[in-house]
């Protein structure tokens, strides 16, 4: 991910009003390490159900506003992230809705997936599994997570941006 100010940031929001992006809240971009994620994500302090995604697509950021559904996934259930493809329990991911751009989002039109609840998947596919005989080395599953995780991230807003 390529360092971002709170401006570009704003300016990039695709599924938002310009008065809306003007009034979201940024997240603490001083405290940021851009080298270490393939997104920034953030939820909204003041509201728990809104979140924020911007990604690098086609050579320039793209954010999303995100609703996280009010409803959970029962304890006891095992759950996927859509983007990072990690299985982790039910309640660490959470389905988010991102309204579509243009006129198809200003209809009601939304795309839905399931997220880490904590917009956190840059780290946890950075956690390098042991090395084991007959498997590959950790530094390239760790290479190859990154590498799927850009490509979802990728999917998703063209399919956000389809609207």
């Amino acid at each position: 991910m390529q360092p971002l100010t709170e401006d570009q940031i704003r300016e990039s929001f695709v599924n938002t009003t310009r008065g809306e992006a003007e009034r979201l809240p940024m997240p603490g971009l001083h405290e940021v390490l851009w080298d270490d994620r393939e997104y920034l994500g953030w939820h909204d302090a003041k509201a728990p159900q809104r979140a924020y995604l911007t990604v690098w697509q086609d050579e320039r950021p793209v954010s999303f506003a995100l609703r996280a559904s009010e409803s959970r996934i029962r304890s006891g259930i095992s759950a996927m992230c859509s983007l990072c493809h990690t299985a982790q329990p039910g309640a660490q991911v959470t389905l988010f809705a991102a309204p579509r751009s243009g006129d198809a989002g200003r209809k009601g039109d939304t795309v839905g997936t399931y997220i880490c609840a904590d917009l956190n998947c840059s780290a946890i596919i950075r956690i390098a599994p042991p090395a084991a005989p007959m498997q590959l080395p950790p530094e390239e599953i760790v290479q190859r997570r990154i590498t799927g995780l850009q490509e979802r991230l990728g999917s998703f807003a063209s399919t956000v941006l389809a609207g």
